[in-house]
């Protein structure tokens, strides 16, 4: 029945079994309904209807549909339930998803809900929480199923099933010695294809692919995506296993740096959403701006210095925009291609070396195309062979510039330390601006005698 319903209509029958008290009705539909389906349904509902929807709901369910939503609504929901209620859900929540959640409360708070839960859980949260954020303890979970090499299959399987409820995934099991050393791992498919009786030390991988537990996010989401795993594991400096990082876990990292960086090149700085109110969005954007805005004060300096020449040959200006845009234009093509290459590729003196050259080419390419495109079009325009020469030879330097300056910064930055990111979109142009200025007016003013 649930499927041939929309969304609204769900959500209308929840308020009504809401409104008469039937849980059993409730629990149908829920039963029904994934927990981002559920995320959505809760945020939908009015918010009269909120803490009654919470208490229809079983302690597990609560604690799926909190790991769907945002963190301001986490804590929302926290402070709706109680110390006591919310500890019991705390219990059920994936640890690595806990911890990070009671690291946005205050530290009262945390203690509280930590005291309350189950000694076993509230310590491997205590535990999680004293790795950064963006670290690969950060983001580790510590629910994983280990085994002994002496282990038969059987025995393996056995374990398997005994853990599967709560195991953040199933699909690896790691191997470890008598000192919690990370010594092999099996699939779920050796097992399958082994015998009952073989031994584990027989079938596993002994070449086990590990991160540290310090390891950056970034690089975690590189291992993953070169090796195709489903879950990587992670030790210590000793090679005491500590937790797993799963793919879900990857995906969410993927999408979180790419948001980072996108706000980085459009130079919005912090995180700016649909919900970000007016006032913050603009003191987020306001540095940048604010810097911007006296770069540009050198690029009009340039065309004040160049007043003369403009006076004598207008037709400089028509062209303007042009020449300053397209520079722009491919500088910010070369930083997207540098910065995406800097996220998903090793990089290396070579591979550096390798890339300038090659947007170099580009560069001189473009440069041609479009300098004799434009050359020809003054030229037909004014029927002035050396004004053809100087916009089309202004364009030709210019977008190599461009394209080095694209290039070159993102790298430079990613040399220091320093996100390359930050060098965003319009810090590109408006140097860019700067450049084509210069040497498009320079270049006017040497043949300006010709072009009279």
């Amino acid at each position: 029945m649930i499927q041939q319903l929309s969304e609204n209509e769900i959500t209308l029958l929840i308020i009504k079994y809401l409104k008469e008290f039937k849980q059993d009705q409730f629990q149908q539909i829920i039963e029904e309904l994934q927990p981002y389906d559920i995320a959505r349904l809760y945020k939908n509902l009015p918010e009269k209807h909120h803490y009654k929807f919470l208490t229809f709901l079983e302690p597990k369910q609560i604690a799926l549909l909190i790991q769907q939503l945002d963190r301001k609504t986490q804590v929302d929901i926290l402070h709706k339930l109680g110390s006591k209620q919310s500890s019991k859900i705390m219990d059920f929540m994936a640890n690595d998803e806990l911890a990070d959640l009671l690291n946005e409360i205050s530290t009262d708070e945390t203690e509280e809900f930590l005291a309350s839960m189950q000694a076993e859980e509230s310590q491997a949260v205590k535990n999680l929480m004293r790795y950064p954020p963006d670290t690969a303890g950060g983001i580790m979970t510590n629910r994983y199923v280990w085994i002994r090499t002496y282990y038969t299959v059987q025995e393996a399987i056995d374990k398997l099933k005994s853990f599967a409820e709560i195991a953040e995934n199933i699909y690896y099991l790691y191997v470890l010695d008598e000192h919690k050393k990370l010594v092999g791992v099996v699939s779920y498919r050796d097992l399958l294809l082994a015998n009952l009786d073989d031994k584990i030390e027989d079938i596993m991988f002994s070449r086990v692919i590990s991160v540290p537990v310090d390891t950056d996010q970034e690089e975690v989401a590189r291992i993953i995506e070169r090796y195709d795993f489903i879950a990587v594991p992670v030790v210590d400096k000793e090679n005491h296993m500590v937790g797993i990082i799963t793919v879900d876990d990857i995906i969410d990292v993927v999408i979180e740096e790419a948001n980072e960086d996108i706000e980085k090149l459009s130079a919005s700085g912090k995180a700016i959403d649909f919900n970000t109110g007016s006032l913050t969005a603009s003191f987020r954007r306001l540095p940048w701006l604010i810097l911007l805005l006296f770069l540009g004060l050198i690029s009009g300096s340039i065309i004040s210095t160049f007043q003369e020449t403009l006076e004598r040959v207008v037709a400089l200006a028509f062209f303007m925009p042009m020449i300053a845009g397209m520079t722009g234009n491919t500088g910010t093509q070369s930083l997207a291609v540098v910065v995406r290459g800097l996220v998903t590729d090793n990089i290396d003196r070579k591979a550096i070396i390798r890339l300038i050259f090659r947007e170099l080419r580009v560069g001189l390419i473009i440069g041609s195309v479009c300098g004799a495109l434009i050359a020809a079009a003054a030229y037909i325009w004014q029927r002035n062979m050396m004004l053809g020469v100087v916009v089309g030879g202004s364009l030709f330097m210019t977008l190599i510039i461009g394209t080095l300056a694209g290039t070159v910064i993102p790298l430079l930055l990613y040399r220091f330390g320093i996100d390359p990111a930050v060098a965003s979109g319009p810090l590109i142009t408006t140097l860019n601006d700067i450049f084509s200025l210069s040497v498009y007016f320079g270049t006017a003013t040497l043949f300006i005698s010709q072009l009279m």
